[in-house]
């Protein structure tokens, strides 16, 4: 039992030597290889402090290596640009001046409901909100905001690329038919719409494939 506690007592000072060497990012927002790396010093360090058959020399060994490694790719990103583009990624923009960008959405496997989710933790509940958003290469969502909000009220999702959501038509009061007539009037088909929101007040996104997003207004039942 004491050895297995100085074991651990030991892999840990050195893990946490290790992640202060890496830097802040470590703790805070990764890249993606930064993740895989601290998933693989997780499990490394694991081994030998539940198995006493293991050197604890073996497991330090291991950490370090990986710290090694971690440092290389950090220099050749620094030096070669098209390294870290590998490596790491580069930021996608899904958000511009005629609304979304339904090719980066589908390159970031995400879709409006990913999006919208993302706009609301970075306090923006309109689509129409930013001039222009984008996804960072560690995964954070950025965005140069209008000086004025659309509005304070917010909106839900109507269509999602092409898909219609039937509990938000349901709750604005914006039934099949109402919805039939509003695409005829703007002359889309339901699978050519990239997205559609309404708030409590009634105020439209809608965008079609491509075309540039339109602010409109329809009546709903404002209760949410």
């Amino acid at each position: 039992m004491a050895l297995i506690f100085i074991r651990t007592a030991i892999i840990f000072i050195v893990l946490l030597f290790i992640m202060r060497l890496m830097g802040k990012s470590q703790i805070g927002e990764m890249q993606p290889f930064e993740f895989v790396i601290s998933l693989v010093i997780a499990e490394l360090a694991c081994i030998p402090m539940a198995d006493s058959s293991i050197p604890l020399l073996y497991g330090v060994i291991a950490i370090v290596t990986i710290f090694i490694l971690h440092q290389v790719v950090w220099l050749l990103e620094l030096w070669f640009k098209p390294v870290k583009n590998i490596v790491s990624g580069k930021p996608s923009v899904v958000i511009n001046k005629n609304g979304i960008d339904e090719f980066q959405l589908k390159k970031n496997n995400l879709d409006v409901g990913d999006l919208i989710e993302s706009m609301r933790v970075a306090g923006y509940f309109n689509l129409d909100d930013v001039y222009y958003g984008l996804y960072e290469a560690n995964g954070s969502f950025s965005a140069l905001e209008k000086e004025e909000k659309a509005s304070n009220s917010i909106s839900l999702t109507l269509i999602d690329r092409g898909k219609a959501d039937k509990k938000n038509l349901v709750r604005c009061g914006f039934g099949g038919d109402e919805l039939k007539k509003f695409l005829q009037e703007q002359n889309a088909k339901l699978k050519e719409v990239v997205a559609m929101t309404v708030n409590g007040e009634g105020r439209v996104y809608f965008q079609k494939r491509g075309e540039k997003y339109k602010i409109l207004q329809v009546e709903v039942n404002g209760k949410w």
